[in-house]
């Protein structure tokens, strides 16, 4: 033998919070302590809960040290997520150990404190439910019963050299007095192998809350913030863009945009894997593009799916038999699944994960979503980035055709807010403009867009009747549309355009 020492690869334990193991890349270091910090209401003692729930519903016993909140107060705080702490006490897979300040008990510092008699308890307490994962709330709390820093540092060292002895899995948290600020004395500096931080940050009066892991020592994890939402029945859930793959198929199968005319100017319709944006003012006929977009897929049998963000269910409907599509009809053939809801209703995360929700338990062909616009109100830009590209990837991987639409915020043109953050991810760009002429007000449409096939690149004018949309023929002798400053081009101007295109220049 030479004496060289073999060292173990370290082994992680899924947490079973949906999306953290993915940037987790499994889970947290098995046997080891992990410290989640994060300022008041960032989601700590809710994480800490569903680590050990996870754990009780695979089939592992669980110990929580609540130092602040009776158990009574936790077990109702987390009814709504459908976790049943009170069985689990009764089936002996769930043991609290209340170190919580009792009714009329005065918070006192002790100098000579230790946590000799804590220990023994949590001892007790994993030994009797054969606990593999423990969840200490809060270690701010452990701070207030020792009068100085080195009594701190030699206690909470203690404890986590007790709780790795043990052999199981530990969850500590701790209050941050900000999203900047790192742990009072430092904790993270010398007692936990793993770092992770809850942010619920407030930024153009919007909140969004993100996690990040710090450090995970001796092992490897993802790096930088990802957004993540506390939802009834579920606890939390994290939505990682870094797993998303760019493994999507792309197909050549052409699908009817449901307008003849727009077909022809994009080539024969649209790809069956494609994402369209259609932008223009209000008005201008993007939701009429969106029903016979709709119309297009269930006249061929296909399932659709409308989600609608602007308008009523009752609008909506009303102004499908306006042009001649029977929506009621589609849903009672199974064909149509419309669900309308205000976006101020909830915070974009938790509207991402109910498409996707409904999306996969109506399995549709083709989605619209009308508009965009109206989402990215209740959103940071960095957020709505994040939602259209999660959605995106999303619906172009189970091959679904989707439509989308976005506002511009002037009557006569320009570029939408909307539009400059998911256009590189769109295969396909369809404009509506107002054009103004001779003291009237037409409506010109141009397909800036068409990845991978050659399109009309035309700026074409149209009409809206009770039929639905007719395209007719290109503007001529007209520039500016798409600028929102239109005028009529004169002689002078015409005979250096021709000039220019004749020679080639």
């Amino acid at each position: 033998m030479n004496g060289a020492r073999t060292v173990d690869a370290i082994r992680k334990l899924p947490t079973g919070i949906p999306g953290f193991d993915l940037i987790a890349l499994g889970g947290l270091s098995a046997g080891r302590a992990t410290l989640v910090t994060g300022t008041a209401g960032a989601g700590k003692t809710i994480f800490a809960t569903q680590f050990l729930a996870k754990g009780v519903e695979a089939g592992e016993g669980g110990v929580f040290v609540t130092f602040e909140e009776s158990p009574g107060d936790i077990c109702q705080n987390v009814a709504s997520m459908g976790w049943d702490i009170g069985r689990w006490e009764r089936e002996n897979r769930w043991a609290f150990v209340d170190v919580s300040p009792q009714p009329g008990e005065e918070s006192t510092v002790i100098g000579t404190f230790d946590l000799g008699a804590l220990m023994a308890r949590i001892e007790h307490a994993v030994r009797r439910v054969n606990a593999s994962r423990i969840s200490i709330d809060s270690l701010e709390a452990v701070f207030n019963r020792f009068d100085d820093r080195a009594s701190v540092r030699r206690e909470m060292l203690r404890l986590v050299s007790g709780i790795r002895e043990l052999g199981v899995t530990a969850v500590l948290t701790a209050e941050r007095s900000s999203d900047s600020n790192s742990v009072e004395y430092a904790v993270e500096e010398f007692v936990a192998d793993n770092v992770v931080i809850l942010r619920n940050t407030l930024e153009a009066e919007k909140r969004r809350r993100t996690i990040e892991i710090l450090k995970f020592r001796g092992t490897a994890h993802q790096k930088g913030e990802f957004p993540f939402t506390v939802l009834a029945g579920s606890g939390i859930v994290v939505i990682p863009l870094s797993a998303i793959e760019l493994t999507q198929k792309s197909s050549n199968v052409r699908i009817t945009s449901g307008n003849s005319d727009l077909d022809g100017l994009c080539g024969g319709g649209f790809f069956r894997d494609s994402v369209i944006l259609v932008s223009g003012a209000t008005g201008t006929g993007k939701t009429l593009m969106c029903t016979e977009f709709i119309g297009g897929g269930t006249s061929v049998g296909e399932r659709c799916t409308l989600l609608g963000f602007e308008e009523s269910r009752e609008q909506l409907f009303r102004n499908a038999t306006g042009w001649g599509h029977d929506f009621a009809r589609m849903e009672r053939d199974g064909l149509l699944h419309v669900a309308c809801l205000y976006p101020e209703a909830m915070p974009l995360e938790d509207h991402l994960l109910r498409i996707k929700a409904q999306i996969e338990q109506f399995r549709p062909a083709r989605v619209a979503v009308d508009s965009l616009s109206a989402l990215e109100r209740v959103s940071t830009r960095r957020s709505f980035r994040e939602f259209v590209i999660d959605l995106t990837s999303f619906i172009k991987e189970r091959e679904i055709a989707g439509l989308f639409t976005a506002t511009t915020p002037s009557l006569l043109g320009g570029e939408s807010v909307t539009e400059s953050h998911i256009s590189t991810i769109t295969d396909s760009i369809i404009l509506l403009r107002y054009v103004e002429l001779y003291g009237e007000m037409r409506r010109g449409l141009t397909v800036l867009k068409m990845r991978g096939s050659p399109h009309d690149k035309e700026i074409r004018e149209f009409s809206i009747d009770s039929v639905g949309m007719h395209i007719g023929n290109a503007f001529r002798n007209v520039s500016g549309i798409l600028s929102g400053n239109p005028r009529q081009a004169n002689a002078g101007e015409l005979d250096r355009m021709s000039h220019l295109f004749d020679s080639g220049t």
